[in-house]
């Protein structure tokens, strides 16, 4: 069985007991999370598809870390103008475990 939720602007295909990592959520590690934007739920014999959500269902996930991502390099350059910057970047992210 599968679920399509909405968080942080982003759509997650997930099943149950998967990890993944999602935009930063407020929380601590060891607390219980739900995801109310579910879109569609995927079945064997049947797909249920919400408009936008399907109303009454959730989904519920375990946090498990919160922490950042490796470093991304973001580097502009203009040639012939002496014109160069560089910046790091590490994004937030959450990592739950879905029930």
């Amino acid at each position: 069985m599968f679920y399509i939720i909405e968080t942080g602007g982003k759509q997650y295909l997930v099943s149950p007991e998967e990890k993944i990592k999602i935009e930063k959520l407020e929380g601590k590690a060891g607390e219980e999370v739900v995801f109310d934007k579910v879109l569609a739920i995927i079945d064997k014999n049947e797909v249920k598809i919400g408009r936008p959500y399907l109303s009454g269902v959730s989904v519920s996930a375990l946090i498990e870390n919160q922490a950042r991502a490796k470093k991304v390099i973001v580097f502009r350059y203009h040639s012939k103008t002496r014109y160069r910057k560089k910046k790091g970047h590490r994004q937030n992210f959450t990592e739950v475990k879905i029930k």
